[in-house]
C-alpha cells in the first residue's frame, strides 16, 4: 500500500498535469515542468510514473476513479432503484463535464499523441462504470422495479447511450451551457430508464377486456 507521502507526490504530479494538459495539451507538457510545479525533482516523478504518457493517462484514471466512486455511492444509497439509475446516468456525464470545463481543447485533442493507449484505456474505464450499473440493474430486476434483461449487455448499452454527452471529441464549451447539457442528459436518462420499466402483462383471452 502506498504511503501518505507517495500519495501526496502522485497527487501533486497529477494536479500539475491536469493544469498543463488543460492549458496546452500533451505535446507541450514536460516532465521537467511537472516536477517544478509539484515542487519535486524530475527523478521523483519517474519513481511514481513510468513516463509522461503514464502521467497523462493517470489524470483521466483519477477522474474515472471519482466517477466510479460516485456511481457506487448512488447505487448503494437510499431511494427507488429507478431514481438511483437516473442519477447515475446523469452524473457519469456531468462529473466529467465539470472536470474539464476549463480545458482549452477536448480530451481527444489534448491527448492526441497518446491516442492508441487512450482508446485502450478507455475500454477499461467504461467497463468499470458498466459493472456498477450491472449491480443496480440486477437489484431492480429482483425487486420488480426493472425488466429482467441481461445486466451486462444492458449496462453496456446504457453507457454507450450516454457517451455522446461526454467531453471526449468535443470541449465542454462545444457541448453547450452546463444547464442545457444537464437538461438533455436528464431527458435521455428518463427515456432510457422508462425503456427498462416492467412491461404490463397482456390481457388474457376471454377476460372481458
Amino acid at each position: 500500500m502506498p504511503s501518505a507521502l507517495q500519495i501526496d507526490v502522485r497527487k501533486a504530479v497529477l494536479d500539475a498535469a491536469e493544469l498543463q494538459l488543460g492549458r496546452h495539451g500533451y505535446r507541450r507538457m514536460t516532465v521537467d515542468g511537472l516536477a517544478q510545479a509539484a515542487g519535486i525533482g524530475k527523478g521523483t516523478v519517474y519513481l511514481h510514473f513510468a513516463s509522461k504518457q503514464d502521467v497523462a493517462l493517470g489524470t483521466v484514471d483519477r477522474l474515472v476513479d471519482r466517477v466510479v466512486s460516485r456511481l457506487e455511492g448512488l447505487a448503494d444509497g437510499p431511494g427507488p432503484v429507478v431514481e438511483r439509475l437516473r442519477r447515475m446516468l446523469a452524473e457519469r456525464v456531468m462529473l466529467r463535464f465539470d472536470a474539464v470545463a476549463g480545458y482549452a481543447g477536448s480530451l481527444d485533442e489534448l491527448l492526441a499523441d497518446v491516442r492508441p493507449a487512450l482508446l485502450e484505456r478507455r475500454k477499461s474505464w467504461f467497463r468499470r462504470e458498466a459493472r456498477v450499473l450491472e449491480r443496480l440493474l440486477a437489484e431492480g430486476a429482483r425487486s420488480g422495479a426493472l425488466r429482467r434483461l441481461p445486466p451486462d449487455g444492458t449496462a453496456r448499452a446504457l453507457v454507450d447511450a450516454t457517451n455522446s454527452f461526454l467531453p471526449l471529441s468535443l470541449t465542454a464549451r462545444q457541448l453547450g451551457r452546463r444547464a442545457d447539457v444537464a437538461a438533455r442528459v436528464a431527458q435521455v436518462a428518463d427515456l432510457l430508464v422508462a425503456g427498462l420499466a416492467p412491461r404490463a402483462s397482456a390481457p388474457r383471452s376471454g377476460d372481458g377486456r
